[in-house]
């Protein structure tokens, strides 16, 4: 755990679920339209592997998204995560809404954004992490950034840390060595 400081490894061992947003996290912020008004994202398989080791160890995961998109739903369906809101233009307060129904405090909460709309959500979060290219007003008052942009692996970075602080990362690993 050498990559991360004590009080990231310390946040991360605490938490009890990650949300995440969609666009700039999960993607790279691209958003495709045709001619028939049709939406097309790129999703990165190597996050989409960290969420189901996370989700594998005890730990779900959703999405927080202010934007609604059925490419969305089918993504968070394949991935079996189990908290998906979207056209949300108040992410913290349906984060209260969802930590209260399953018995989390923030503190419990991690969550990834990359722009001013995740602020609120991100100065409570118990973890808050934004990606390299997250807005710099954002990266200025996270607990962590991550090394890699969003949809390039950052969302796999996070995963990777939350298993590690709580001690299930070597147990993940050797499933596959």
């Amino acid at each position: 755990m050498h990559r991360f400081s004590a009080d990231i490894v310390a946040r991360a061992r605490r938490i009890k679920v990650l949300l995440l947003d969609v666009d700039g996290v999960l993607t790279d912020g691209t958003i495709f339209l045709d001619n028939n008004g049709l939406e097309a994202k790129a999703f990165n398989i190597k996050d989409g592997l960290g969420l189901t080791l996370l989700k594998r160890y005890g730990v779900p995961s959703g999405i927080i998204t202010g934007r609604d998109s059925h490419v969305v739903t089918r993504r968070a369906e394949e991935l079996g995560m189990e908290i998906l809101v979207q056209g949300c233009p108040d992410k913290l307060a349906a984060v209260r809404k969802i930590a209260a129904a399953n018995g989390w405090s923030l503190e419990q909460v991690a969550y990834v954004g990359d722009d001013l709309i995740d602020l609120p959500l991100l100065l409570q979060a118990g973890l808050a992490v934004t990606v390299a290219d997250g807005v710099a007003e954002v990266r200025q008052r996270v607990h962590h950034v991550t090394a890699a942009p969003g949809g390039r692996g950052a969302v796999r970075e996070v995963c990777e840390l939350i298993l590690m602080a709580q001690g299930r990362w070597a147990t993940a690993l050797a499933q596959y060595c």
